[in-house]
């Protein structure tokens, strides 16, 4: 198995993998054995940016590939050639060794070289797709370039190289086995590949969020504006000027954005499509879980994902959402009792639901209960 950051999701893969003594190896770059000497002596105001590159294994190998993202992480590099070194460096492996392995088990972007020498020495070829297919997601993207121009410069997806393009394209036919966080995912690879591989849907666990909130809402009264929470890189792929939009639609003083994420233009940009919201800046996941427990709503009207985990992350806090099946997570609504599934490009829609949340504040403590309910159904262990 390979992946060059890690995330939560690559975790539980690798922890179950090792659990049931299936894995061989697994290739990163930087990173760290969990509960390891280095981790324990290294200052506590490190410790948990360790943790995101740490890693519990008890049976299988762990090796360190770590040149290039080191090179990335001082601002020398960027992330594909950190995809692609690593790639390189585990087909190498596979061609150079004897490995007892007769699986290998991949990332989009990171799984072209090893494919092609898994194939030569007749392994079974895993093929984790994150996001939806590149196919659905450049269609998408490009007609928000007509419908929006001015928020081009944040579909970052819209520049990646043909020659890019052209190795997805070539992982996913080298793939046996075809890995899908979501329903969006699985419908967006080609119909051809549906019916010739075979295609598994497993959808994230949800964090398990053990305080209670910190902002409750008095059901009688419409004392403290509604707040509702967009977090996520600052992007149209994520629909945020679809929010700027239904807020400046809906005009209501008892309403209130919080915009929590990574700007991909400067602040002023965002300013000037709406004057009014509250901007909060990414920070580590506790402050993140922190934040949406002060928050009553949670609105992702994205156009491309694989599955917004944020979701779930929001649900745990109790957060009904207002959400598009783009983002990956239609499968999470039970509309009215955990929030409501809207369209894509509808800012009238999330203005028509972010008014009934303020409008119906008495139906927010029973729908905090039943996202918090439908939160914990999703564990990592079923994923």
């Amino acid at each position: 198995m390979s992946h060059p950051t890690g995330n939560a999701n690559v975790r539980a893969v690798l922890a179950a993998l090792d659990r049931d003594q299936l894995l061989d190896t697994f290739y990163t770059t930087v990173g760290l054995r969990s509960g390891g000497f280095l981790q324990r002596t290294m200052p506590r105001s490190f410790r948990g940016r360790a943790q995101r590159r740490a890693y519990e294994i008890e049976h299988g190998h762990i090796v360190f590939h770590p040149l290039r993202e080191m090179l990335r992480l001082i601002g020398c590099g960027n992330i594909d050639a950190v995809y692609a070194d690593l790639d390189q460096h585990v087909a190498a492996q596979l061609a150079s060794q004897h490995l007892e392995a007769s699986a290998v088990y991949c990332y989009e972007d990171g799984a072209l070289e090893t494919f092609r020498a898994a194939q030569a020495l007749g392994m079974t070829r895993f093929y984790d797709l994150p996001i939806a297919y590149w196919e659905t997601s450049q269609r998408l993207l490009r007609e928000e370039v007509e419908r929006l121009p001015a928020w081009e410069p944040t579909l970052v997806g819209t520049r990646d190289s043909q020659e890019k393009l052209a190795r997805k394209t070539e992982e996913l036919e080298l793939a046996n086995v075809v890995i899908c966080p979501s329903r969006f995912v699985e419908e967006s690879l080609p119909a051809a590949v549906r019916a010739s591989r075979m295609c598994v849907r497993a959808e994230f666990g949800s964090p398990i969020v053990g305080a209670a909130r910190s902002r409750g809402i008095d059901s009688s009264s419409n004392s403290t504006p509604l707040r509702v929470l967009f977090a996520g890189s600052m992007t149209q792929r994520k629909g945020l000027a679809d929010v700027f939009a239904a807020m400046k639609l809906l005009n209501r003083s008892d309403v209130q954005l919080v915009v929590m994420g990574s700007p991909v233009a400067p602040l002023d940009f965002y300013r000037k499509e709406l004057a009014i919201f509250e901007y909060e800046p990414p920070r580590p996941h506790a402050e993140v879980l922190a934040l949406m427990q002060r928050c009553d709503v949670f609105v992702l009207p994205s156009l491309v994902e694989g599955r917004a985990l944020v979701q779930q992350e929001a649900m745990a806090c109790g957060l009904p959402l207002i959400v598009t099946a783009n983002a990956g997570g239609d499968d999470l609504i039970e509309e009215g009792g955990t929030g409501f599934l809207i369209p894509i490009r509808a800012p009238e829609k999330i203005a028509e639901k972010i008014a009934w949340f303020a409008d119906h504040r008495d139906a927010l403590p029973a729908m905090r209960e039943a996202t918090q309910r439908k939160a914990v159904s999703y564990t990592w262990e079923r994923y």
